[in-house]
């Protein structure tokens, strides 16, 4: 097979994975060093670089630097760039945390994750956010795959496994809510609402959950997968590409609360379409939409980015994760063909991380495309 007709196929298929750091004339060494050298700024680096923190021998924990919190949301994604990094010790202080600290034993929300502690463990919250829970599961297994199951809490496949059992059964005895909703295959913003995050939905962890969680759910998982992109394609403006952060099933915005325009939490569905074609060829669409996303902000610089409705039309409100907004546009680059397509790369790669009080949510999805970018965001197989 010639490489460009493999290349038609996702990642899941071939187990190659575009490094588009070189398509703009990077060299093998320099994305290396690149790679660690951002990886130590965030996780060894000094007060005005570092988000992850640890905590005596074998804990540490990813702090929301403008919140000052630990939310389930930096835990998990610290475990997903440990594992893709290949740091166990990371990735198992995290983990230890994280069990010790916000997972739930009692009440109607036992069996998940309470999304928000503060820096000494105290909960601030026993409410569960499911975009931990869902890169919870998907990093476990990574981790099961690339280094075997241990012994408790350590057997990592069992966790995800029980984990997203949790995540679609509560409630089936009459205590608490699952984390989607049973019926139409959507991911809940929290388990007692009904309406959906277009950022939550990650069609390409539930493919590959339909393969490795317990078999009496691969075909939820798969048919999960099938109804996230096809919420999507709902719930993205039709001309700017532009999600709400929240939205309800039908896709219309979610604007109760100054929640149904494109800010914070929207950005990710960038990402996600990125890392869903990458992977999957998940859908065509997926190729408009990054174009649709890329071309709405080639005119507008970084220092101007702002909250926008769906629709485009700006708010004197900045953003507050510029970084952010500029790495998912360029992560967006998997699944776009259009004409500056590169050009985000290379934005992207020019921009350092950022640094400061509001670091930490602009540096995880930084991180992400870099390894995205790379060819390193890599899908760990059994």
């Amino acid at each position: 097979m010639s490489k460009l007709v493999e290349m038609q196929e996702g990642s899941f298929y071939t187990e190659q994975y575009r490094n588009l750091f070189k398509e703009i004339g990077k060299t093998d060494d320099e994305i290396a060093k690149r790679i660690q050298q951002n990886w130590d700024e965030l996780f060894n680096g000094d007060e005005d670089t570092r988000i992850y923190y640890p905590v005596g021998d074998d804990m540490g924990y990813m702090l929301d630097t403008g919140n000052l919190d630990v939310r389930t949301e930096g835990m998990s994604y610290g475990m997903m760039m440990a594992v893709q990094m290949g740091n166990k010790d990371v990735f198992d202080r995290l983990w230890r945390w994280t069990m010790k600290y916000m997972y739930m034993t009692s009440g109607e929300n036992a069996g998940y994750f309470a999304w928000s502690c503060a820096q000494d463990g105290t909960k601030n919250s026993f409410g569960p956010a499911p975009d931990g829970e869902e890169f919870f599961a998907m990093a476990l297994f990574f981790a099961s795959h690339r280094w075997g199951d241990g012994a408790e809490p350590f057997n990592y496949s069992v966790q995800a496994k029980d984990l997203l059992r949790t995540c679609l059964h509560k409630g089936e005895d009459g205590i608490g809510f699952p984390m989607w909703n049973k019926e139409n295959k959507l991911i809940k913003f929290i388990p007692n609402c009904e309406f959906s995050d277009p950022s939550y939905h990650l069609p390409h962890f539930y493919e590959l959950f339909a393969l490795w969680a317990y078999e009496e759910d691969h075909k939820f998982w798969k048919e999960a997968a099938a109804a996230s992109r096809g919420y999507l394609k709902t719930s993205c403006h039709p001309k700017t590409g532009l999600a709400p952060e929240y939205a309800y099933y039908d896709g219309t915005p979610n604007n109760e609360k100054g929640y149904g325009h494109f800010f914070s939490d929207a950005y990710r569905v960038a990402a996600n379409i990125g890392l869903d074609y990458e992977w999957f060829r998940g859908d065509d669409w997926e190729i408009e939409e990054a174009n649709k996303l890329q071309a709405f902000f080639s005119d507008k610089d970084l220092a101007d980015y702002r909250r926008y409705t769906i629709s485009g039309e700006p708010f004197e409100e900045k953003s507050i994760h510029p970084v952010g907004l500029l790495a998912t546009n360029a992560f967006a680059s998997l699944a776009a063909n259009g004409q500056d397509r590169l050009k985000w790369v290379e934005l992207f790669w020019n921009t350092p991380v950022r640094t400061g009080v509001r670091r930490y949510y602009d540096n995880c999805l930084y991180f992400f495309s870099l390894l995205a970018l790379s060819g390193n965001y890599k899908i760990w197989k059994p």
